[in-house]
C-alpha cells in the first residue's frame, strides 16, 4: 500500500516523497533495460470514522503543513460515494467466536478522511527485483541463501562479516537491513545496548477475498461525475476501518487483500526465531474475513483460507530506524513495522547520503542529518528515525505508524 499519512511530520514527508518515486519508477531506476517493471496503480485511500479518536489528527496537521491534499468527508458524502458499505458501527472489534461478534453497537459512521494520492504496487517482489537489477547495473553484487555468523570488528569499528560457509567479506561499512532478523544482527554487532528503540519480529496474516459486486457506484464517468464522485474515477481503493479492526486494498481480478490493524482482540504473535514461522492460516484469518464482511455485506467468504502469512520487524513505536549505531561503520535500516515498503526506494537514498555524511565525519547523533528530498523539495530531519529517539507518543501503535 502506498499512502501519505503517518503520525509524525517526517513520516508524512518521507511517504509523500515515496509516492513521487513510484510515479516515476522507470526514471528512478535509470537503466532503461529493466523489464518488466513493477506496476504502480494509483488510487485514493479512505479512513472510515466512527466518532472515536482515530489517531490521525496529528497526520492531518502534518499533511496540511506539508501541502499534501486530504479532505474531510461527511457521513452523507461517504454514503453517496460508497453505498455498498454497511455504515453501522461494531466497535470494539471482536474475534469471530465472541458471543457479541457482529452485533451493532448502536452508532453509525460519522464520515471519512479522504486522501486522493495513494495506490498500491501489484507485485512487490517484482519491485524488489527491479531494484536489484538497477543496483547490479551500478556495480552491486548479491549473495543469496547465506547466513551471517559473525560481525567482525576492530578498534571500535566494523571490519566485515563472516558467513556460515566460512567465507569472510571485508567491508568498512555494513548496513543491517535484515527485516525480522534485524534484532539478532544488532545483538551480534553489540549495538543494541545503545538503542532506546528496539525491534521484534511479528507474525502477520493477510486475507485474499473476492471483491463484492457493486463494490463502487457504476455509471458513465462524465466530467461532472468525476468531480462529484472521485471514487468512481479510479480502478482501486484503499480503506482503513478501525471500527472493525481491518484495512483492505483492491487487487486485480476482482479481489481484496484484507489485513488487521492490531485491535485488542487479536493477540500479537511475536516470533523469536523467524526460521520457525508457521505460514499456515490461523483462526485470525476467519476473524479478519468476517470482520471485513460486516462492512461489506455482499462479500462472499470462501470455504478455504487464501492469503499470505509472513513476518516483519516492528519497532517499539511502529516507526522505522534509519540510523548509524554505536559501532563505527555499522548502520541500520530496521523496524520497518509493516509500513515502509512504500518508502523503501527513497529510504535507500536516505541511508546512502546519511552514511556518506557520517563517514566524512558528521556527528549525526549530535546534529541529525537533514536529508533533502529530491522530488518534493522538502527537507527531512532524519533524527525522527533515530535509534535513540523518545518513543512517539502520537503513534497509533499499529501498522498505521
Amino acid at each position: 500500500v502506498i499512502r501519505t499519512f503517518y503520525s509524525t511530520r517526517d513520516g508524512c514527508a518521507l511517504a509523500w516523497e515515496g509516492l513521487h518515486v513510484w510515479r516515476d519508477w522507470q526514471n528512478f531506476l535509470k537503466p532503461a533495460s529493466i523489464d518488466p517493471l513493477a506496476n504502480f496503480v494509483e488510487c485514493p485511500a479512505l479512513v472510515l470514522q466512527n466518532g472515536e479518536p482515530d489517531g490521525l489528527d496529528a497526520a492531518c496537521r502534518h499533511l496540511r503543513d506539508l501541502g499534501v491534499p486530504w479532505e474531510q468527508w461527511s457521513a452523507d458524502k461517504l454514503a453517496a460515494e460508497f453505498p455498498s458499505l454497511d455504515r453501522r458501527c461494531y466497535a470494539p472489534p471482536r474475534q469471530a467466536d465472541d458471543p457479541l461478534f457482529g452485533d451493532p453497537n448502536g452508532g453509525a459512521l460519522t464520515g471519512a478522511l479522504y486522501f486522493p494520492d495513494g495506490g498500491y504496487v501489484t507485485d512487490p517482489q517484482l519491485a524488489a527485483r527491479n531494484l536489484q537489477q538497477a543496483a547490479e547495473a551500478n556495480g552491486a553484487s548479491f549473495r543469496f541463501n547465506a547466513r551471517i555468523t559473525e560481525i567482525r570488528t576492530g578498534d571500535h569499528r566494523v571490519t566485515g562479516i563472516t558467513l556460515d560457509d566460512g567465507k569472510q567479506l571485508d567491508a568498512p561499512v555494513v548496513v543491517n537491513a535484515a527485516g525480522p532478523y534485524s534484532s539478532e544482527l544488532n545483538r551480534m554487532a553489540g549495538v543494541d545496548g545503545g538503542m532506546s528503540i528496539h525491534t521484534r519480529a511479528l507474525r502477520q496474516e493477510v486475507c485474499h477475498l473476492p471483491r463484492p459486486e457493486n463494490f463502487l457506484p457504476a455509471g458513465a464517468l462524465s466530467e461532472q461525475r468525476l468531480s462529484e464522485h472521485p471514487l468512481s474515477a479510479h480502478k482501486g481503493l484503499i480503506v482503513i476501518d478501525a471500527d472493525v479492526g481491518t484495512y483492505f486494498r483492491t487487487e486485480q481480478h476482482d479481489a481484496l487483500f484484507v489485513g488487521g490493524m492490531e485491535p485488542e482482540c487479536d493477540p500479537l504473535v511475536w516470533v523469536d526465531d523467524p526460521d520457525t514461522l508457521d505460514r499456515n492460516p490461523s483462526p485470525v484469518w476467519q476473524s479478519q474475513a468476517l470482520r471485513q464482511a460486516l462492512r461489506l455485506p455482499a462479500m462472499g467468504i470462501p470455504g478455504q483460507a487464501r492469503g499470505v502469512v509472513d513476518i516483519y520487524d516492528v519497532s517499539d513505536d511502529w516507526a522505522p530506524i534509519y540510523d548509524k549505531s554505536d559501532l563505527d561503520g555499522f548502520y541500520m535500516a530496521v523496524g520497518t513495522s509493516g509500513n515502509q515498503f512504500k518508502n523503501g526506494p527513497i529510504a535507500g537514498q536516505l541511508m546512502a547520503d546519511l552514511i556518506d555524511a557520517c563517514e566524512q565525519g558528521h556527528d549525526h547523533d549530535q546534529t541529525p542529518y537533514q536529508f533533502p528530498l529530491p522530488y518534493t523539495g522538502l527537507v527531512l530531519d532524519t533524527g525522527a528515525f533515530s535509534r535513540r529517539r523518545v518513543a512517539n507518543a502520537e503513534s497509533t501503535m499499529g501498522v498505521l505508524g
